[in-house]
């Protein structure tokens, strides 16, 4: 049957707007965000200070009008603040009131943390298996250390991408040596460089600098209304620019029209839905079926069908016997069911590294290395409690990182 086509015409709104606004160190970022929040067509923003410290000075601000919002430093009451936050500002436009502005300074500081997180577990890891780094040294972050940060940073930012009302992110940014492809620094040679995750100004729906010896720059715009055209219009200077114009005047961002970006995350789930595993069968109920005597070769066989079916993964292993040697027949029976039991918790482990984004086949086998303290070359040379164990892992590590349901 032919999928039927789902379309619908364009709104044209403008999506509320994800602003990052970067430079060099006191440059004016925080300022421009404490400034924006004395508008008069914004209403309550809120400010989320991360290792700057400067959320209570830039109060004085003429006009500024933000609540500093407290948290104790850790992912998980630093995202879970921004979940309530955003609870609020989805309030505030069904209400009908102008937008919350939320002001994180600074997604420097947020890639840093997550950073410095993945630095732990890699320390922790070498602590546990007994080994010690030199004073100087720094121990490997693997890829499925990467992967867990990123992830991290991934949920965090679709919710910003989908906030309903005004984001503003600051950033450090400055020029560092250009490197080759094996990472050697060009002798020189310099770029530009946002400090944060690689791709926070993508995420992004307007890019600001700010600097000490020019006029901000607008870098660039997912606009048809601020006038940048990618890769025709250079960077361009906008003096006396202030977020209040970015906002409402070249992004022509209207309150009563805007809506949150349209965002729909692709999923890696299986295009068919799994089928329930169903319970595997008592092995002692096997082992008595099986050996009661009298029990009919065709019945034997018939139920052996039936566990082919059930279990098509592991049923090879039984074959029923008509010669009557039924006590072979019990001991492969129990073996069948402790098989299948495995092969579910197996495919349970499977599909929880599925759900925390580690799916290449050498970061999956080094995270259950990892978890179980030898190497393994397939997940069929583990054991019933080296199954169990990876689930348990996984499933702490999913259930950190998605503090309060932040992936709904």
């Amino acid at each position: 049957m032919t999928t039927p086509i789902r379309s619908r015409k364009p709104t044209g709104a403008v999506p509320w707007p994800l602003i990052l606004i970067e430079g060099a160190e006191k440059a004016g970022k925080s300022w421009a965000a404490a400034e924006l929040s004395a508008s008069g067509r914004v209403g309550q923003t809120y400010w989320i200070d991360l290792s700057e410290g400067g959320a209570d000075e830039y109060g004085a601000v003429p006009g500024a009008r933000y609540e500093v919002i407290e948290h104790n430093g850790t992912w998980a009451d630093f995202t879970g603040q921004v979940l309530a936050v955003r609870a609020e500002a989805a309030r505030a436009a069904a209400a009908g009131e102008p937008p919350v502005v939320l002001v994180i300074d600074s997604m420097t500081a947020e890639w840093e943390l997550l950073k410095g997180m993945a630095d732990a577990k890699a320390r922790a890891r070498l602590a546990r298996k007994g080994k010690q780094l030199a004073a100087d040294e720094e121990p490997k972050i693997t890829t499925d250390l990467w992967n867990e940060v990123n992830s991290k940073h991934r949920k965090l930012m679709t919710s910003l991408m989908t906030f309903p009302g005004i984001v503003v992110m600051t950033a450090r940014g400055k020029e560092v040596a250009s490197l080759d492809a094996a990472g050697r620094p060009i002798e020189g040679s310099k770029e530009y460089k946002v400090e944060g995750q690689k791709g926070l100004p993508f995420d992004a729906s307007v890019w600001l600098r700010v600097s000490r010896e020019h006029p901000p720059l607008v870098i660039g715009a997912r606009s048809v209304h601020a006038g940048v055209r990618p890769g025709v219009d250079r960077p361009r200077p906008a003096p006396d620019l202030t977020l209040e114009r970015v906002v409402f005047d070249i992004l022509r961002c209207d309150p009563r029209t805007a809506h949150v970006r349209d965002l729909v995350e692709l999923s890696t789930a299986a295009e068919e839905p799994a089928a329930e595993a169903r319970p595997a069968p008592d092995p002692n109920a096997l082992r008595d079926w099986a050996l009661r005597p009298g029990r009919p070769a065709e019945e034997i066989a018939k139920y052996h069908g039936r566990l082919v079916s059930e279990h098509p993964a592991v049923a090879e292993h039984l074959v029923p016997n008509e010669r009557g040697e039924r006590e072979q027949l019990g001991a492969l029976l129990e073996r069948l069911v402790r098989r299948a039991a495995d092969e579910a918790q197996r495919q349970r482990m499977l599909a929880l590294l599925a759900e925390a984004e580690i799916t290449d086949r050498h970061e999956r086998l080094a995270y259950v290395a990892d978890a179980i303290g030898r190497s393994v070359t397939s997940a069929d040379e583990l054991t019933t409690d080296e199954i169990a164990a990876v689930c348990t892992r996984v499933a702490a590590y999913i259930e950190q990182s998605n503090p309060e349901g932040m992936a709904a």
